[in-house]
């Protein structure tokens, strides 16, 4: 069972500990900077990824023995002469996922403005994947929630091959690799996009991926909060099927794979977007526990009235075990569950919005 958890916030960095019948914060780091991603290692190591605005994307790696140190953040070429109609800067916004890679040292991080770059030595030197990037088809890549960036906020690698590799790119739709990045194919089947004119609601550029999960023992099994529907892909991502059932509204951007089960999987619902808010002002986790016929919408522990929290594509995780989850919001929510969502406590601390909720690995 995980005895830590990582929260990344607008105003720096909380490592949560168990102690009793609880969770407490036991360290802060980075106060005061917006931290946009995280990766823990089992051996107590992290990379913590900053979005400083003005100043800049930073990470930073801490050692088992606790000291930190700031890496150089991935880096794009110069922009070439003769790509003057790509509509995308050639330049780091921000990071906005970090995951291992399968292979010793392996690190993937997924960026805005949609750049995916690899490390082999954990987060000391980083390489742009230059077929992704190089594609032509990324220059119709579109900005997340109206903005001027594309970003790749999901990298979810095959835990049985380290070559096979999935994205979700908002908006950009999911695309594929099995040779670790050398050539990359686009698989949206059965997806639409409804705020796309008619005709081209399928679209797969125009697919806005808010978050995918898929179950570590079964990775062919795939979940997708898309900004329009709640998907489910049975063949690791090639053909999807919409999950009607979903409630009290399909809308939202998390989801937690269960890593065990494959028909299991946790979302956060709220009104759409000019709204983005839990419905009927309730927080709840919809659950469903046979791969998405059916879906249960759990409330106990958490506030039922005039909450108007959001919980962001990063907010919600679930432990290597599949029985704890938590989920931060953005108005510096936190809930934590043992007993895989059906009950819930708050943590008792007022956080600043949460981006970024990670369990240590086991």
């Amino acid at each position: 069972m995980a005895d830590r958890i990582h929260v990344g916030t607008r105003k720096g960095l909380f490592e949560l500990e168990r102690r009793g019948g609880g969770w407490d914060v036991a360290r802060t780091h980075f106060l005061g900077d917006p931290v946009s991603a995280v990766l823990a290692q089992a051996d107590g190591s992290l990379l913590a990824a900053l979005d400083l605005g003005h100043f800049g994307a930073k990470l930073w790696r801490r050692s088992p023995e606790g000291d930190w140190q700031e890496l150089a953040a991935p880096a794009f070429p110069p922009k070439p002469e003769d790509a003057v109609d790509d509509p995308h800067p050639w330049s780091l916004g921000r990071i906005w996922a970090l995951e291992p890679g399968g292979v010793p040292g392996r690190v993937w991080a997924g960026t805005m403005p949609g750049g995916l770059f690899r490390s082999d030595d954990w987060g000391a030197t980083w390489a742009l994947n230059e077929p992704l990037w190089r594609m032509p088809d990324r220059r119709r890549w579109m900005g997340v929630a109206g903005g001027e960036q594309p970003g790749i906020s999901t990298v979810l690698v095959d835990p049985r091959n380290p070559a096979d590799i999935r994205l979700g790119i908002s908006t950009a739709g999911v695309w594929a690799t099995t040779d670790t990045g050398a050539s990359w194919s686009l698989i949206n089947q059965g997806m639409y996009n409804e705020y796309m004119p008619p005709g081209q609601e399928g679209d797969p550029i125009a697919q806005d991926i808010h978050q995918l999960a898929r179950c570590a023992a079964r990775p062919e099994v795939m979940w997708c909060q898309h900004h329009n529907g709640v998907f489910r892909s049975e063949d690791a991502g090639a053909n999807w099927a919409e999950l009607t059932a979903i409630r009290p509204s399909k809308f939202g951007f998390a989801v937690a794979a269960h890593p065990t089960d494959p028909d299991t999987a946790w979302f956060v619902p709220s009104a759409k977007d000019e709204r983005r808010f839990p419905v009927d002002g309730k927080v709840v986790v919809a659950r469903t526990q046979d791969g998405g016929r059916s879906f249960e919408v759990l409330s106990q522990g958490l506030p039922q009235r005039h909450a108007y929290d959001l919980v962001w594509r990063h907010g919600l995780a679930v432990d290597p075990a599949g029985r704890q989850l938590a989920f931060g919001s953005t108005s510096g929510g936190l809930w934590i569950s043992g007993d895989a969502g059906q009950s819930w406590d708050a943590l008792d601390a007022r956080l600043p919005p949460v981006a970024f909720v990670r369990f240590a690995a086991a």
